[in-house]
């Protein structure tokens, strides 16, 4: 009844296209990563799952730092080689705090976050006085805690800065079921400007977990008109026998319909794709594919392309089946909720991988062949006599101080026993 007793409406603040200069857009048509080495391309995927999520790929983060490889005949810390970070729900909170601060994160992202009970400074604001008869709803509280101890308005213009990887954050549309990237080029659908976006309402929209939190809402812009731009073209015939793309195609296409779709309602983007995973498919396919995302990015061919995928679900063991008493309601969707999950993670991990194949293939010559690593990390690799401590360990944005230690120490163990990650260690060499 606290949560469904008053009506709430949605806080607008994405702005119309051409209030910032065309070179200030967080797109992939500025973001030239030239100056990386040029042998390798890294990407790395953060999953949902709360603080959980956000704890281990921060781990994988400070592994990825203390990692040094030679390549193009130099050592190079493969943290500073990251090109891209693409997230959801509570891994966007590590993809953007890094994206924002760089290294500063090694530092400050602990106390700021990871070590606070965020669920408790929300549950005092839902029952402050001063804000039972506020008509912005839960989303927007957690947003202005959020600016107030991570982020401090910064927007998407801020995360244009030297050699810092590209953060795609993402989230779902609740009205038509599809992936929302926040690059420009989906903003630009909307006829929006994302430079001057606050990253914290970003990242409240990729953890918008429905009925907890309410949607987080964009308005369609009336003045570009309703032409489709070419890299969505290029993607639908790209798409031509791939129904997967096609629906995504066409869910995008519905923000031309701007009497209808006056607003976008954005949740948690774990509903979407729980991995992150998807987005990087999504990108390459509609930059025009391997060979022209490249050469928007000032890239040529790498000889290895990593992508690191930091998989934070659980698998939490059943009790309903040692006992004839009938399921609760939250037994029942839990579980249910937990088989779809894994299914379609499968799936996207699948999906993934052949397209990494497809994408090596196509850009590899005689001369030059590309060598591809898909590194999935996950609970499912921890010892079985530590694996039930993880799986325990609930989505939830409160937790304690050793369920937090474990977690970091777990990405570095994760990565490093990783024999795909050290597969590619072996070849590029130490």
């Amino acid at each position: 009844m606290a949560l469904s007793g008053c009506a709430s409406y949605g806080v607008v603040k994405n702005e119309p296209l051409g209030t910032a200069p065309a070179e200030a857009a967080y797109s992939l048509k500025n973001w030239n990563t030239s100056k990386r080495v040029n042998d390798l391309n890294l990407t790395l995927a953060f999953s949902g799952g709360g603080t959980r999520a956000a704890a281990l790929s921060y781990g994988v983060l400070k592994a990825l730092r203390d990692t040094t490889v030679t390549i193009d005949g130099r050592p190079v810390r493969l943290l500073d080689e990251i090109d891209a970070i693409t997230s959801v729900s509570g891994g966007s909170f590590t993809a953007a705090y890094y994206g924002l601060y760089g290294e500063r994160i090694f530092a400050d992202f602990e106390p700021d976050f990871l070590r606070r009970d965020v669920e408790r400074a929300l549950l005092d604001s839902l029952f402050n006085p001063l804000n039972w008869f506020r008509t912005t709803g839960r989303t927007e509280r957690a947003i202005e805690y959020y600016e107030e101890n991570l982020f401090h308005g910064a927007t998407f213009a801020d995360m244009r800065q030297e050699r810092r990887p590209l953060i795609v954050i993402n989230a779902s549309d609740l009205g038509y079921g599809v992936r929302f990237s926040f690059l420009q080029e989906y903003f630009g659908l909307l006829c929006s400007d994302l430079s001057t976006f606050p990253v914290a309402r970003a990242v409240a929209a990729s953890s918008a977990v429905p009925v907890v939190f309410n949607p987080l809402v964009l308005a369609n812009h009336q003045q570009c008109g309703s032409g489709s731009p070419e890299w969505l073209a290029a993607m639908r015939r790209r798409a031509e026998g791939d129904e997967r793309m096609t629906m995504q195609v066409d869910g995008l296409a519905t923000y031309f319909d701007r009497e209808k779709r006056r607003y976008a309602h954005l949740v948690d983007g774990g509903i979407t794709d729980n991995l992150g995973l998807r987005a990087i498919v999504d990108i390459v396919e509609a930059a025009g594919g391997p060979e022209t995302y490249l050469k928007a990015v000032g890239r040529e061919a790498p000889r290895d392309q990593v992508v690191i995928v930091v998989n934070a679900s659980t698998e939490a063991e059943q009790q309903m089946d040692a006992s004839n008493r009938q399921p609760s309601i939250g037994e029942t969707i839990g579980a249910l909720t937990d088989i779809q999950l894994h299914r379609y993670n499968t799936d996207t991990i699948e999906l993934a991988k052949a397209r990494l194949r497809e994408w090596a293939q196509a850009l590899s010559t005689p001369q030059r062949p590309i060598r591809t690593y898909f590194v999935l990390l996950s609970f499912r690799d921890v010892p079985p006599e530590r694996r039930g401590f993880f799986n325990v360990i609930p989505t939830s944005f409160a937790l304690g101080d050793e369920q937090v230690d474990a977690l970091i120490a777990a990405g570095s163990e994760l990565l490093h026993g990783n024999a795909e990650f050290r597969r590619f260690l072996d070849d590029v060499g130490r």
